[in-house]
């Protein structure tokens, strides 16, 4: 879940706290339930099936559908690791290094650890870097954001803005990612969990979700914080630009430190699950061996290829990119159009694939239908506002 905060949402968040201050906290909260019950869908799917989302499209569905879903991912990957690339570039050149030296290096590290064989390894090495995207909260003991004034911000909600709306939808598309669906499916296939490990693994995720949210608002806070004290907007287009807005409050060199050490935590972790995402679900799809838990041999060299493949090809095209905030914001935007179809296999496979006893029951479940509902008929109804046919 340190994951679901990445490169992109970071940008995202503080673009959208710079633009419209403390109204976009609610949406965050709003979407932290969403993202829960999302998540938690797959963790049953996983651990029961013990089969991936692209391998039970495959089965329920049909090749043409499974296709179609790995398209989606494929898109997803493509776009994630592009904003992952964006923020490792934008980090190096906080302190001197241009993108052409740190995002080869970045390649190689990536691909090392996946080379690795083993989930467990992987997994470890995640947390530990991912964990670095906390350091942003030293931040905020240098802004002294108030608190009454966020309280009066999420209560003034200008949904009357069509470019709220729209950086909504790049909220929405910065939270519920397709990848991260067909990731927790098969992580919790790689860990060989057991049925009666769901609800403390239901724990473990509604803790990810309160932790990733946080991030995101803290994110929010900070830059709505720092632009509401110089009572100017600050148009964010590199990670500079965030370093030298709390530089005026802590300290160039300081502001380096933690907005660099906060993106290149989540950059690092999120390209690792987002590799490992888009490998699982094409693999998943094509019916080719897909477990992290095995080296690299002539079996699985498919696997490997295309963990190592999503990286160059991501990495070359942000070599070639400008003004990266706003293609985050763009690739954010694509995630929230895709939601549809993410959100509507997940909740035809948790009806079709389980068994009676691991369904969701009573209340919960129409809960959980009328939330994914609503994030699919909205991201169906900003697609006009994306291709300015409304």
């Amino acid at each position: 879940m340190l994951a679901d905060t990445d490169a992109g949402c970071l940008l995202t968040a503080a673009q959208s706290g710079a633009q419209y201050g403390y109204a976009m906290i609610l949406p965050q909260v709003i979407l932290m339930p969403i993202l829960y019950m999302a998540q938690e869908m797959t963790v049953r799917l996983g651990i029961v099936t013990k089969k991936g989302h692209g391998e039970l499209i495959r089965e329920y569905f049909g090749k043409k559908w499974a296709y179609l879903s790995a398209i989606t991912l494929l898109i997803s990957v493509i776009g994630a690791l592009i904003t992952e690339f964006i923020g490792i570039a934008g980090v190096g050149e906080l302190f001197g290094i241009p993108k052409t030296i740190t995002i080869p290096m970045a390649i190689i590290l990536l691909a090392g650890i996946g080379l690795k064989g083993s989930y467990k390894r992987v997994e470890h090495i995640g947390l530990a870097v991912g964990l670095f995207e906390l350091v942003f909260i030293i931040g905020l003991f240098f802004i002294h954001p108030n608190f009454n004034e966020m309280i009066n911000g999420m209560k003034n909600v200008p949904l009357s803005d069509p470019n709220y709306i729209y950086l909504i939808a790049a909220n929405v598309g910065a939270v519920i990612m397709p990848w991260m669906i067909f990731y927790q499916q098969s992580a919790v296939i790689d860990k060989n969990l057991k049925p009666e490990m769901i609800k403390v693994e239901k724990y473990d995720t509604a803790i990810g979700t309160v932790i990733t949210q946080g991030i995101m608002i803290g994110y929010i806070i900070l830059f709505a914080t720092i632009v509401a004290a110089k009572n100017k907007y600050i148009n964010f287009n590199l990670v500079i630009d965030l370093a030298n807005a709390l530089g005026s409050f802590s300290g160039i060199g300081i502001a380096k430190v933690i907005i660099g050490l906060s993106i290149l935590g989540g950059s690092l972790v999120a390209a690792l699950v987002v590799a490992l995402a888009g490998t699982w679900g094409m693999t998943e799809v094509l019916n080719w061996k897909h477990s992290l838990n095995n080296k690299l041999r002539k079996n699985n060299l498919g696997f490997y290829s295309i963990y190592i493949l999503v990286f160059i090809i991501s990495g070359i095209m942000v070599l070639y990119m400008d003004n990266m905030v706003d293609i985050t914001i763009s690739i954010e935007i694509l995630n929230a159009l895709m939601t549809p179809i993410v959100l509507g296999f997940l909740l035809l496979l948790e009806n079709k694939a389980l068994p009676s006893q691991y369904k969701s029951k009573g209340f919960y479940k129409w809960i959980v239908i009328t939330c994914c509902s609503f994030v699919m008929i909205f991201g169906i109804y900003m697609i006009g506002p994306s291709l300015k046919i409304w």
